[in-house]
């Protein structure tokens, strides 16, 4: 129905990988602890009102699906651009896998701690101004928050376009794109949705914090390998042969 072109198997273990990938955004040390004061900010209430008030999830919930959108808009734009320019290198698609997946790993050795750089140390925030309690605002502080958060989803979410580029396919790079972006945007709305819960369920999660960090390192090293090697590709033809019946998704 949505042809072969952007929904055969081959693309489900890079779809797979961008979904978790955005899980672990949410999880990460530099999202997680701020997810509560950006719904109350969104919501234009307080803390208190948002947990404990009884208002929370139906002040909550509409900003916090703007906000979504907001971030999606960004993603889903840039594994456009992405898979854009990966065609034009098609032509040198393993050799730009192979630097790609080079670059991937020196980002997972970051995370990991092996060593520190620099530029994603730092924070390039834009400004989404005074528009707490509205929609609008809701949407401008996604915007505002997929452009420029770098220290934690900055080298997950670049391993995300990476694998959209060298799909060599503008509708199979945006894909996995929209794949991020459920995987980051999703628990933020459910987290909305459920506030109380999900406040008390973060508060359990925090001291796993640097394990979780840990994991999108190793995430992203065994993806660096996997483009370097080829890995990711032979993965999806094994698929094809073991479970024939996925080549009717196309």
């Amino acid at each position: 129905m949505f042809g072969i072109d952007l929904f055969d198997a081959a693309l489900m273990p890079s779809l797979a990988v961008a979904l978790l990938a955005g899980l672990l955004s949410f999880l990460s040390p530099c999202v997680l602890p701020i997810v509560p004061p950006y719904l109350a900010y969104m919501s234009g209430i307080s803390m208190r009102d948002l947990t404990e008030g009884g208002r929370g999830p139906s002040r909550a919930t509409l900003p916090a699906l703007f906000f979504v959108m907001g971030l999606s808009t960004v993603f889903i734009l840039m594994g456009f651009t992405a898979s854009g320019l990966g065609q034009l290198f098609l032509a040198y698609r393993e050799t730009f896998a192979q630097i790609a997946g080079v670059v991937v790993i020196v980002m997972g050795l970051h995370f990991l701690g092996v060593f520190k750089i620099g530029f994603l140390m730092r924070e390039a925030r834009l400004d989404a101004g005074n528009r707490g309690g509205s929609a609008l605002g809701a949407y401008v502080l996604g915007l505002a928050f997929a452009f420029g958060w770098t220290p934690c989803i900055g080298p997950i979410l670049g391993m995300i376009i990476t694998l959209a580029a060298t799909e060599g396919s503008v509708s199979r790079g945006t894909a996995l794109m929209v794949a991020y972006a459920i995987g980051l945007g999703l628990p933020f709305l459910l987290a909305a949705v459920f506030i109380t819960r999900a406040v008390g369920l973060m508060n359990r999660i925090k001291p796993w914090l640097g394990m979780i960090e840990k994991a999108m390192g190793v995430l992203l090293i065994v993806v660096g390998i996997a483009l370097i090697t080829g890995a990711l590709a032979d993965f999806s033809f094994w698929l094809l042969e073991t479970f024939p019946v996925l080549e009717r998704l196309g």
